[in-house]
């Protein structure tokens, strides 16, 4: 069974997701330059809610070149020297052939790995610990950067980097350049979140004074703008429950909880770009779930055309749940199994096919029913 989540939310004025000038992130679809939030942005910001909607924190991962500096601490707190641990540690993940920068000794790149990974390192730089010294001292550094792991180290990278009991993992996959056998196939999708109408970014000119300022000096001691757009959002999502449970190795249970988190996390995240500044905390105001035997359709090109009603979120819903329903009558409903369909502030279009409900609780219990990891 695949899920998709069809998401229209509003945010006033945010810069959600910056580009390398500060600006928010644009897109032009349509021929028309629509706002638009990155897919890493809303996937971090769902990823940092699993363990409030369900999961515990041995059941998500980290992503982190301090593989080094987690696994240091570790043996401090089991009594080593904290210099020879971290020579120790450093030699562990060469010899597992990870490079390390040899001042900062961060990890070439980012490593997604499970918490139980850590644990695991650590117990193995215990467990080998004579052997790992007389690697670090036989070797110059430039040779223990360019070590290839033999077949039981390539065994033991397997052991200590399995990330059969990391929920985020398997739902977003991972990329090891160094061992494909370390790759996982991500089980869920996230599109880039694009707003359903045309926008212009604005700006905010801004001063700030000093509080200690003499009174006989005036004008104001900084200035700046901040870049900002005010945007009505489609958001998409999906997560084949399939590949989640081969990546979690068949515990169904894990697959459950993980479904679940996934979908409430999802409707909840909102990335936390300058929110301290403008507080742009909204929640989706139309939610369409889809529950469906095999394909996908993101519904984006509802919104090809920009929407232009006054009422921007009535008619970006009427656009939405129309475009699903004229899929449905061209291509067919085969491999569907469920549509349910949610408004906070408006209605929803009586469309044939299509259950409405008027809560979360609601919406979240049909669609994971229908899609057989419902509790």
């Amino acid at each position: 069974m695949i899920i998709e989540l069809h998401l229209l939310q509003s945010f006033p004025v945010s810069n959600l997701n910056r580009d390398d000038i500060g600006q928010p992130k644009t897109a032009t679809f349509g021929g028309y330059t629509r706002a638009r939030v990155s897919s890493q942005s809303i996937k971090r910001a769902a990823r940092l809610l699993f363990e409030e909607y369900g999961l515990d924190s041995s059941e998500v991962g980290v992503r982190t070149k301090r593989l080094l500096d987690s696994v240091v601490e570790r043996l401090v707190q089991a009594d080593r020297d904290q210099e020879e641990a971290r020579v120790v540690a450093m030699a562990a993940i060469q010899q597992l052939g990870f490079g390390l920068d040899p001042v900062r000794g961060l990890t070439q790149y980012l490593l997604y790995v499970g918490r139980e990974s850590i644990d695991q390192l650590t117990s193995y730089c215990l467990s080998e610990w004579d052997a790992l010294e007389k690697f670090a001292a036989a070797r110059t550094k430039a040779q223990q950067a360019k070590v290839k792991p033999d077949k039981a180290a390539q065994a033991e990278v397997r052991r200590i980097l399995d990330a059969s009991r990391a929920a985020d993992v398997a739902l977003f996959g991972r990329m090891i350049a160094d061992n494909k056998d370390l790759n996982v196939n991500a089980a869920a999708q996230v599109a880039h979140a694009i707003s359903t109408h045309v926008v212009a970014t604005e700006f905010d000119f801004y001063t700030a004074v000093d509080d200690l300022k003499p009174d006989d000096e005036s004008g104001a001691d900084m200035l700046g703008t901040i870049d900002f757009n005010t945007a009505c959002y489609y958001r998409y999502a999906n997560v084949d429950l399939a590949q989640l449970a081969e990546n979690l190795q068949g515990d169904v249970d894990l697959a459950e909880r993980t479904a679940r988190a996934w979908l409430l996390a999802f409707v909840n995240a909102v990335p936390g770009g300058k929110q301290n500044s403008m507080s742009a905390r909204t929640m989706p105001d139309t939610l369409l779930g889809v529950v469906r035997e095999r394909g996908a359709w993101n519904l984006a090109n509802a919104f090809l055309k920009p929407v232009t009603d006054n009422d921007l979120m009535d008619g970006s819903t009427r656009r939405l749940v129309g475009h699903f329903a004229r899929l449905r009558g061209f291509f067919g409903s085969g491999g569907i199994r469920t549509a349910v369909a949610a408004s906070v502030s408006g209605e929803i279009p009586e469309v044939e096919g299509v259950l409405t409900v008027d809560s979360l609780d609601a919406f979240a219990s049909a669609v994971l029913t229908a899609g057989e990891y419902g509790r």
